[in-house]
């Protein structure tokens, strides 16, 4: 399990006899092959406030198809707030292209390739909500082919292209 911290945040409420802190800690949690999860936890301590993070982000995983093991399968939109991103396909060697919380997102996913925006705010908790409305919006060929009941092929079957390159292609994303 990859786990990133993104943020920590002190809080502070005055007492009689002074001041008390707390932390709030966020922190993504992936696998590296597919499946991310984040979570929040408070507490007086930092490092409890991280435990409870990653216990929380480690229960609300989701699986996200990913094309050729490196980048997702189709660009998307993902909006949370007054956060919205941008996510899209990359070629091989680009790397990932993000900001701040978001590279944390698709480096614990397992993404090689990706290129992100993120507009609006900067605040990480709603930029990672976003990122996870645009994944959670990714669908792979294989899936949508087997709810439409037809091949994956016959999806691919591009105008022009032969029978045999769409077979192809389509074994190429199958795996």
């Amino acid at each position: 399990m990859i786990e990133k911290l993104v943020h920590i945040n002190r809080v502070s409420k005055t007492v009689k006899g002074g001041k008390r802190f707390g932390f709030a800690a966020l922190v993504v949690v992936g696998d590296g092959s597919g499946r991310v999860g984040f979570g929040k936890g408070k507490a007086r301590e930092v490092p409890e406030a991280i435990q409870k993070a990653t216990a929380a982000a480690r229960k609300k995983m989701i699986r996200v198809p990913l094309k050729e093991g490196r980048t997702l399968h189709h660009d998307g939109n993902g909006r949370f707030g007054a956060g919205k991103v941008t996510v899209r396909t990359a070629p091989p060697g680009t790397g990932i292209i993000a900001g701040g919380p978001m590279r944390a997102v698709f480096e614990s996913l397992g993404v090689a390739d990706v290129v992100t925006k993120s507009v609006g705010t900067s605040n990480p908790y709603n930029m990672i909500r976003a990122t996870f409305d645009a994944l959670t919006d990714q669908t792979s060929p294989k899936s949508v082919a087997q709810r439409r009941g037809k091949k994956v092929a016959d999806l691919l079957g591009r105008g022009g292209a032969s029978e045999a390159e769409a077979e192809a292609d389509a074994a190429a994303i199958a795996e």
